[in-house]
């Protein structure tokens, strides 16, 4: 049998997750000497018994538990009491149904909360807590919505406090009934005129397949009526059309069809009910069924004991650990006996990663941590080949967080188990995966044909063709209500039929006997000039040119949950399947007055009247909208109970469907899915019988549908990931906090009881001056393998003298319109930094942006995107969110932090999680830019981390390059150094970005292929992608010399003016290609004044922040402390000689606002262009070197955003003699005032409002 040779085991310059699959041969299976002695666990059961299995678990969600609360039957879908329930005042706001009765609110409306250290009471106390919590966080969004619009019903979206997350669409009118397989759905268009905007769908997170939607009429208001459904297709080309479209899953009880009816539709755009809807009923089903791992689970018991199959039968194969020499010796292993295990130097591991296969085969829960880059995966792959080698009876189950994650474990996973089988989802690989999911296998397989699914089918169509015909008077087209139709439905008698059957017999007059009128044809008589056409409901909507920007990197994630909701494994596509039957009031009557409205009435009237044609014709228009309301009345009675039926019938079809399915399952070693997938295909994973488990990402997902995986026949779970990266996500953020703690996985929660783990300790990712980074976290836990310090592994950046640093600014951060945050400058800067890498030969592909903010990616992408040197790059371009790039890699990481305020928070950067992920992405190259300052003063995390780039307790040639001449890697100046000539440049801002070509300001004077010297400065690409522009001076064909530049094809002007035309002789060397334009260069940047040295403090919040930034150079740099020095002076004496006048206070400076223009009012000043004329009545010289100040007139200032009022100079008690330079700025009260505030030293700081007349104060900083 092949093996993996102890040669093998390392691969040098390449982490360990790199090419698994070329590590893998596929394994032979061995001999069962122990058979299985349960022959039901076996892929040889019957088929009947599977089949079985899967009706009987519907079956078993019916049935009572003795003793079991309320939660346990509360329905698949919430019902409005759900929603209309204030969480603030639930005595307020007890909900009227429709049926006129109170519904009490209970008190305790918020569950209790997640239980993270200790046991649980019992397995119920355990499972109505995760269903209460994560019931109220996939509701909790949607209810507050409505909130909003109970509230104030007739606002705009951007108008409500949370516009970002809450979707409102008004009017909405039902326009069909689609009969699809999935289920009975209505089809409504609505308007986007609470929107203003239009939307691209193909973009846009609004309602997507899978969302609940809660439903008002317009007149309601959500006040007291309220109807739920869940999106059932979003097909872009009903959305496209104007006004768009979607199909809408209703419960039978609340379902609709007045085409004329006006409502209010709502939905969160933050939470998405699909995701966890299929949980919740997982979580009720195991309080029906064995609780496999209970006494860890809910118990928190501390020991953990073998899996029962292995206590049974504990000799394995673990031959595929060893060289083929030794395989023999490891066929027939006792696992349970940890001497029988092949030595470390044998089978490749590094011994924590041999520790955790231990654990991983040998205990019933294992769990492994695996910090950043320490080869999780890979312990995970191997310990599933041995499993796979070792499998007798059911399929294994593997599950990931996301798509994406399992794709990635599959694609290694195929290459010694081809025969695997990846259900639910829409995986983006085209190749080895997309092969083997089950649509596809399901396609390339014959199956038996279910009974059960082919009856249902059947009886589907035959109630389809009923419900069509009861809906026929409502069919678009139908020109007129049928007199019949009204008969049968007891509406009016046969003898008024009759009556209306003469009209009709009249009006033919001396047409054909035998020729029979249209249905509706005598109704249309009787009304004559009482109908009138019906207007149409809906009108489109006209917005111009205004389309809704969308946070892209939400889409994403939002897809991702989707992608469960309509997986092709269900013949689920955008568009829902099956007959439409479109619904219209063609025609209504003539109002006839008030009193119309009134049934009674106007049954009276009839049942006076056998004799329709003797009503009087001003009241036919009253009495045909009461014949309409009739009509719908009785039909939509009747359908609803025939709605009833269809859902059982699409449930039944849905059983044989995985009848079929549950054959290729059973033959098929392993099974893949999300764990979404997993709880919504339960009732079929569950009658696969599966006993072994592995969970990757399991630190990442909610506890609820991890403990969903616990499977009736469960003896082995896996749970591999790492709690202190990304948590799980709430969608209501209180409850990732205390006391709730629903973001705490399962996996951390046992963490926390101290149940025992594994831990991965050697990583194979960064370079150690990165790893170092991730201390504040892993302590010392973190062990750099050999390979990411051998620069042909690594090699450093080019382009720079150092492969890590951090830019800090004071750049303003702002918020786009989702009020996402930005930061336009240190998007800028990134640009240009990433454009600077590029040139220096570093593909784009080799580099990600990172940020934590959507608004950033954006903004980002946009810029770099327009960029002349990289709009050809765009497709390539990595940049991405935080939160959705764990567990990924590149060469090149540059990190954009954004934050940057003067009273505000970090937001998501303070949380230690992200700050993990983003600082554990980079192989070679880590670059950070942001306010250092404000997130050492924030974050204790952030202030370690800054610390370590400080440098001070930097170990050369250990967590820094044995060649290392300076430890510091951050400062205000970005360090370049020069591939050429090794010269160090300075970049401060983005305008400084002209370093011409990627390199130094030197001439490049090397010589061109065409022996001319090269007129460029510095760059660093090759000489033969330039374009000579210089005059060739060789001779051609025609014995004349080339008139034509180097880079151009040679031409003769000489021949050219004989011949009265072109004699061109091609060069014969290739054409190269210009360089792309760059901006005028500006000269190196010089170092700022360094602060004294001093050795930093401990790490802590807040600290002196000047402690931790120079520059980036060494104190001992002579030729920067001179230029500082320089500066220094010059600067001195722009302050001792700025004067004041004699009289001038000696603490304050005063000036009064005389202007504010353009205004025509005397309203406060708000507009961004508004300019402020402010007079301090300061002398200052009029000549150099006070260039910045203005002479003695009043000061004049433009205002947006950030402004200087008054340029100026003050006194200063403490030093006399002294003056000091610098601008005024504060902010504005409510009513526009000025509020007093200091002099900032050559700094801005805030932004003011005045009032004409305000007077402007300062004090000394």
């Amino acid at each position: 049998m092949s093996a993996i040779e102890p040669n093998q085991a390392v691969v040098a310059g390449e982490e360990m997750n790199a090419h698994l699959s070329e590590r893998f041969p596929i394994p032979i299976r061995g001999k069962d000497n122990h058979p299985d002695p349960d022959p039901l666990s076996t892929p040889s059961a019957t088929r009947s018994r599977a089949n079985n299995d899967i009706e009987k678990y519907f079956k078993d969600a019916e049935t009572p538990v003795t003793g079991a609360g309320p939660w346990l039957y509360e329905p698949e879908i919430p019902t409005p009491s759900d929603i209309l329930q204030d969480p603030n005042n639930p005595k307020a706001s007890a909900f009227i149904e429709q049926t006129g009765k109170l519904v009490e609110i209970p008190d305790d409306l918020y569950p209790r909360p997640n239980k993270i250290e200790g046991p649980y009471k019992d397995n119920e106390d355990y499972l109505q807590t995760q269903y209460n919590l994560l019931k109220e966080d996939c509701l909790g969004p949607l209810r507050e919505a409505v909130n909003q619009v109970r509230k104030d019903p007739l606002l705009d979206e951007a108008e409500y406090p949370q516009s970002a997350s809450i979707g409102i669409y008004d009017p909405v009118y039902i326009t069909g009934i689609v009969f699809s397989p999935r289920g009975l759905a209505v089809r409504v268009a609505f308007s986007l005129n609470r929107v203003k905007k239009f939307v691209r769908w193909k973009q846009s997170k609004r309602l997507i397949t899978g969302t609940l939607v809660a439903l008002t009429p317009h007149d309601d208001g959500f006040q007291s009526k309220c109807i739920l459904a869940t999106v059932a297709a979003r097909p872009l080309s009903a959305l496209e059309v104007n006004p768009p479209e979607i199909d809408l899953f209703f419960q039978p009880e609340d379902l609709q069809i007045d085409p004329m009816k006006k409502w209010i539709m709502v939905e969160s755009r933050s939470s998405f009910f699909e995701a966890s809807r299929h949980t919740l009923s997982s979580l009720q089903h195991l309080m029906r069924e064995p609780f496999p791992l209970a006494e860890h689970v809910v118990g928190a018991k501390k020991e953990i004991e073998a899996p029962q199959y292995l206590k049974n039968q504990p000799y394995t194969d673990l031959s595929s650990l060893v060289s083929m020499e030794e395989a023999h010796t490891f066929e027939n292993v006792n696992i349970l006996q940890p001497q029988s295990w092949p030595s470390g130097d044998t089978h490749g591991l590094d011994e924590s990663q041999s520790s955790a296969l231990q654990r991983i085969l040998t205990k019933q829960l294992a769990i492994v941590q695996g910090p950043p880059g320490t080869g999780k995966t890979y312990v995970s792959v191997v310990a599933l080949k041995i499993l796979l080698a070792n499998k007798h009876d059911a399929p294994i189950i593997v599950t990931c967080q996301t798509n994406h994650a399992l794709d990635q474990l599959l694609r290694h996973v195929a290459e010694f188990e081809p025969n695997f089988i990846r259900l639910g989802g829409r995986s983006k690989d085209t190749d080895k995966i997309k092969k083997r999911t089950l649509f596809e296998v399901r396609n390339n397989n014959q199956q038996f044909s279910s009974a059960k699914k082919r009856n249902a089918a059947s009886e589907l169509r035959q109630l389809t063709a009923r419900m069509q015909i009861l809906l026929k008077p409502l069919e678009m087209g139908q020109t007129c209500l049928d007199q019949r139709a009204l008969a049968k439905l007891d509406i009016i008698t046969e003898e008024q039929a009759e009556s209306l059957e003469n009209v009709g017999k009249f009006a033919m007059g001396s047409l054909d006997a035998e020729s029979s009128p249209a249905p509706g044809f005598e109704m249309e008589q009787w009304m004559g000039r009482s109908l009138i056409q019906s207007r149409r409901p809906i009108q489109a909507d006209d917005f111009g040119l205004a389309y809704e920007e969308e946070d892209f990197d939400e889409v994403e994630q939002l897809e991702e949950l989707e992608a469960e909701a309509v997986a092709r494994d269900d013949d689920d596509i955008d568009a829902l399947k099956g007959p439409v039957t479109a619904l219209c009031d063609n025609v209504t009557g003539k109002s006839s007055g008030p009193q119309f409205k009134s049934d009674s009435y106007v049954q009276n009237l009839l049942s006076n009247a056998p004799d329709l044609t003797t009503i009087p014709v001003a009241h036919r228009g009253g009495i045909y909208r009461y014949f309409q309301r009739k009509t719908k009345e009785i039909i939509l009675n009747e359908l609803r109970g025939m709605a009833k039926r269809y859902e059982v019938l699409v449930k039944e079809r849905k059983i044989g469907q995985w009848e079929q399915d549950q054959q290729l399952l059973a033959s098929s070693p392993l099974i893949g899915l999300t764990t979404t997938g997993l709880s919504k295909y339960r009732p079929l994973i569950s009658s696969l019988r599966s006993r072994v488990v592995l969970v990757e990402e399991a630190a990442e997902t909610l506890e609820a549908p991890v403990t969903a995986a616990c499977l009736p026949t469960l003896e082995h779970l896996i749970l591999v990931g790492d709690h202190q990266q990304l948590r799980p996500h709430c969608h209501v953020h209180k409850f990732e906090d205390e006391p709730y703690y629903l973001n705490v996985s399962l996996f951390e929660r046992m963490i926390f009881n101290d149940l025992d783990i594994s831990c991965l300790t050697r990583q194979r990712r960064m370079i150690p001056e990165v790893r170092r980074l991730l201390k504040p976290i892993y302590g010392d836990t973190l062990q750099d393998h050999h390979s990411v310090r051998d620069l042909n592994n690594r090699p450093p950046v080019e382009g720079m003298g150092i492969n890590s640093y951090f830019f800090t600014h004071e750049w303003p951060e702002s918020r786009n319109v989702n009020m996402s945050c930005q930061n336009d400058l240190e998007a800028d800067m990134i640009v240009g930094f990433f454009d600077y890498l590029v040139m220096n030969g570093i593909e784009p592909t080799k580099i990600t942006v990172l940020t934590f903010y959507n608004g950033q990616r954006s903004l980002l992408l946009k810029k770099l995107r327009a960029h002349h040197n990289l709009r050809h790059q765009a497709p390539t371009l990595n940049v991405v969110t935080v939160d959705s790039y764990q567990g990924e890699e590149n060469d090149i990481v540059i990190l954009s932090l954004v934050r940057s305020n003067k009273t505000g928070g970090i937001g998501f950067l303070e949380n230690d999680n992200r700050i993990c992920v983003a600082l554990s992405r980079a192989r070679r190259g880590f670059y950070l830019f942001g306010n250092g300052e404000k997130l050492a003063v924030e974050s204790g995390t952030w202030s370690e981390v800054i610390t370590a780039m400080y440098g001070k307790s930097a170990r050369v040639g250990v967590d820094l390059p044995e060649n290392s001449q300076q430890t510091r890697r951050i400062g205000f100046m970005l360090p370049l150094r020069c591939t050429n000539h090794g010269n160090d440049i300075y970049i401060q801002r983005p305008t400084d970005w002209g370093v011409p070509n990627g390199g130094c300001c030197e001439p490049c004077n090397c010589t061109l292929p065409c022996g001319h010297r090269c007129m460029l400065n510095c760059h660093p690409f090759d000489k033969d992608l330039i374009n000579c522009m210089q005059m060739c001076s060789r001779q051609i064909g025609c014995g004349h010399p080339c008139s034509a530049v180097c880079s151009d094809p040679c031409r003769c002007n000489i021949c050219e003016r004989r011949s009265g035309g072109v004699k061109a002789i091609m060069k014969t060397q290739k054409s190269a290609v210009l360089p792309p334009v760059r901006t005028t260069p500006t000269p190196t940047m010089h170092m700022p004044a360094i602060a004294p040295d001093a050795s930093p403090a401990p790490a802590q919040v807040t600290m002196s922040w000047l402690k931790y930034v120079n520059g980036g150079v060494n104190e001992d740099d002579a030729k920067i402390r001179e230029q500082a020095v320089l500066e220094e002076a010059r600067f001195q004496s722009e302050v001792e000689t700025a004067s004041m006048q004699e009289d001038l206070d000696a603490h304050a400076l005063s000036g009064r606002l005389i202007e504010v223009s353009p205004r025509k009012n005397n309203k406060n000043t708000v507009s961004q262009n508004t300019e402020m004329l402010v007079n301090f009545g300061v002398d200052l010289p009029s000549e150099p070197p006070l260039p910045v100040l203005s002479p003695a007139k009043p000061g004049r200032a433009n205002y947006k955003e950030n402004f200087s009022l008054g340029l100026g100079a003050r006194a200063s008690p403490s030093k006399p003699g002294k003056r000091f330079v610098g601008w005024y700025h504060g902010n504005a009260d409510a009513n526009g005032n000025g509020k007093r505030s200091t002099w900032r030293k050559r700094k801005s700081v805030r932004s003011w409002n005045f009032k004409p007349g305000a007077l402007l104060g300062g004090e000394e900083p």
